[in-house]
């Protein structure tokens, strides 16, 4: 690899405007945790203060004596919420990594055609597959389950995308084929050769799935209380009015820490993914 000659002027410059740029995509979510640690009266003060002047968690406290005096405790909707982002995530990274390994690595009748349509499939979100989805669950009889939230996600097709364009560049054919000439299973040769190799790629798909999965609001699937989610109660809570403003700051807060906390322990795989994710050879 060819070493970059910069000047020190140039390297101090160039940290600054990476310091910048980070600072600028900071801002939000520094002006979020900022809310939830104000007063209801500094929260309306103008000009609007950045680092609150009286720090204070009233904010977290009133948003679980709200959820206190829901129908159903607040430990329910939490156990749904946890249940829904660990087998959800886990069926996801699971199903993908299986599914992309036999489109990469196996010949076989329609592996193209199957591609082909993986690729189209990422044109359609959630809200245009929200009713095929939902007449299909009413079908399978899952309506007002977890399973109406935890199935449709088996079959991400962008994390599947995703590693099946990792597998394609990072996981050479020969290292597969010496391994079954020295008597591997394709089982084995699964768990124990291609499953490490793509450790960038799934934590790439276990931070989609639980960022999607965590903050799920099921509506049209889940209609029993005892079946809704944790972001479903707290955005219930959120819209009481301006008086909950700073328990709406408190409950941003709250929703947004598992993501954040998931993805810096996988920030380097995540980095690793995306840039080899679009190469070709």
């Amino acid at each position: 690899m060819r070493r970059v000659n910069r000047s020190k002027g140039g390297t101090i410059a160039l940290f600054l405007v990476i310091a910048i740029i980070g600072l600028l995509v900071a801002f939000p979510m520094i002006i979020i945790v900022g809310n939830s640690l104000k007063t209801l009266s500094e929260l309306w003060k103008f000009p609007p203060t950045i680092i609150p002047e009286n720090p204070t968690f009233k904010n977290f406290k009133d948003m679980f004596q709200a959820m206190s005096g829901t129908t159903v405790p607040f430990s329910r909707y939490l156990v749904n919420t946890i249940i829904i982002t660990v087998v959800g995530t886990a069926g996801n990274v699971i199903f993908g990594c299986m599914a992309a390994y036999a489109l990469c690595k196996l010949k076989f009748m329609g592996r193209d055609l199957i591609s082909n349509l993986i690729v189209k499939a990422l044109m359609f979100n959630m809200t245009v597959t929200a009713i095929p989805s939902y007449f299909v669950m009413s079908k399978l009889g899952i309506v007002d389950s977890l399973w109406a939230i935890i199935l449709p996600t088996l079959g991400s097709t962008l994390s599947l995308y995703l590693i099946k364009q990792f597998m394609e560049q990072s996981l050479p054919d020969a290292i597969l084929e010496s391994a079954r000439l020295e008597g591997a299973s394709e089982w084995k040769v699964f768990w124990k050769i291609v499953m490490p190799n793509l450790k960038p790629a799934w934590c790439t798909a276990i931070l989609l799935s639980v960022q999607a999965l965590w903050n799920t609001i099921p509506n049209m699937l889940i209609y029993s209380e005892e079946n809704k989610t944790l972001a479903y109660v707290l955005n219930q809570v959120s819209a009481s009015g301006l008086s909950r403003a700073g328990v709406s700051a408190a409950i941003t807060v709250f929703m947004m820490a598992v993501p954040i906390t998931v993805f810096l322990f996988s920030q380097n795989q995540v980095l690793q993914t995306m840039a080899t994710s679009g190469m070709k050879e």
